[in-house]
């Protein structure tokens, strides 16, 4: 049972603060949360699960805004952790986006989205879908309404029908002019490659993603040609686990719009599409800088904006680089941003220059770990193929459509 949520910024400001219980917590709470982040660092907000002197807290953190939830009591860390994460994603999709400005010009609707989605401390209604009929999306029209009548409520006066349904995530007696259905397989490649180039982690995170707009309430079937890749399986509330336990087939009535289907993980690749060489050689004040960067393995479909970022070195105090291809980019902040867009098939883009040390400075100490980005358009790396769909008491002849995309995650060359 969670009896407090806090919002903070990135600079330890409390910007929202819902009571969910009778037990009032005191906002001490986010001071000591916070000078435990100014002295342990930024590692502190990795941690999901905080036991402080007098509660236990969960932190989500997303677009620099925390999301800090506390309880007294014993409950399943998950179901703290994925209840934040459930706020944020509706607090996403109902505001555009989610920082800090957001969430100040549209406090009334956080607040009430908070009201409906816990009930004295436990999840109760989490579905964007039911919620969007409950309380109504900002717009210019309600802002103005709300300014010249001073209702400021978003509630509606009406319960969804839904919430009473055996579905609560889908509306009742949807009707759409065309009946049309779109899965996207979206993967991330997280990739550590070592000094002398060896694989020391290689794998990648993947999600279903369905965007349905289905009359009635119809019924589909998904199955995948090589389901035994997949491991840490997830699913959204509309699936039915045993179709999936004694088949691997996804058996669900979808909500209308776009959601997560089902998000899931293939570990230990043995390559990766790219390939990124480094050579950094300091001495006498200097650094030379040499990357190569080349095609490992060809997915069938192009790579498209290939960047390769790193951080200069503190001690750097000037740089000359420059590439065969592609353009060059110093930030304020010692980031080096090199944009590649795709590798020509003539040559293969190096990037190249020297490093000039400050003064007193005779070579480097620490040399900086390069992140690569990219993005694969029609293509799944992990081999993973949709082999079917199928929608039961759906009227006419509904449009099915597929993608996929793959694109780069968590991926560090080290140099």
């Amino acid at each position: 049972m969670l009896q407090c949520i806090f919002l903070l910024s990135d600079s330890g400001e409390v910007m929202l603060e819902k009571q969910l219980t009778a037990h009032q917590v005191d906002r001490s709470i986010c001071a000591w949360f916070w000078e435990r982040v100014i002295s342990e660092g930024e590692s502190f907000k990795l941690l999901p699960v905080i036991a402080s002197p007098t509660h236990y807290l969960f932190q989500v953190v997303r677009e620099g805004i925390t999301f800090l939830a506390c309880t007294q009591v014993e409950m399943p860390p998950l179901m703290g952790i994925e209840f934040l994460s459930r706020v944020a994603d509706v607090l996403s999709d109902y505001l555009g986006g989610l920082n800090e400005d957001l969430i100040k010009d549209n406090f009334v609707i956080v607040y009430e989205l908070l009201e409906e989605m816990m009930d004295n401390g436990f999840p109760l209604t989490t579905e964007p879908n039911i919620l969007r009929e409950m309380i109504a999306p900002p717009n210019i029209v309600s802002k103005v309404l709300s300014v010249v009548t001073g209702n400021t409520s978003n509630v509606s006066n009406t319960l969804p029908g839904a919430t009473a349904s055996s579905v609560p995530w889908r509306t009742t007696d949807l009707k759409h002019a065309n009946n049309e259905v779109y899965v996207d397989l979206v993967e991330e490649i997280d990739a550590i490659v070592g000094r002398d180039g060896t694989l020391a982690k290689c794998e990648i995170y993947g999600e279903v993603q369905v965007n349905s707009h289905l009359s009635g309430l119809p019924d589909l079937t998904l199955s995948f040609a090589n389901v035994s890749i997949l491991n840490d399986v997830r699913f959204h509330p509309c699936v039915r686990f045993r179709p999936w336990e004694t088949h691997q087939i996804l058996s669900f009535v979808p909500p209308d719009g776009q959601f997560k289907l089902m998000s899931y993980r293939v570990k230990k690749l043995k390559n990766t599409p790219i390939y990124v060489k480094p050579q950094l050689v300091s001495d006498a004040g200097a650094c030379r800088v040499n990357v190569l960067v080349g095609m490992r393995n060809d997915p069938g479909k192009s790579i498209d904006s290939i960047t390769i970022q790193f951080q200069l070195p503190t001690c750097v105090a000037s740089a000359d680089l420059s590439s065969n291809h592609g353009t060059v980019n110093i930030l304020s902040n010692k980031d080096c941003v090199w944009s590649i867009g795709r590798i020509p098939k003539d040559k293969s883009p190096s990037l190249s220059g020297t490093l000039v040390l400050e003064s007193g400075v005779d070579r480097l100490h620490v040399f900086p770990t390069f992140q690569v980005g990219f993005k694969i358009m029609g293509v799944a790396l992990s081999g993973l193929q949709i082999d079917q769909l199928d929608l039961k008491t759906v009227t006419g002849r509904p449009y099915k459509g597929f993608r996929a995309l793959t694109k780069a995650g968590e991926f560090f060359v080290r140099s």
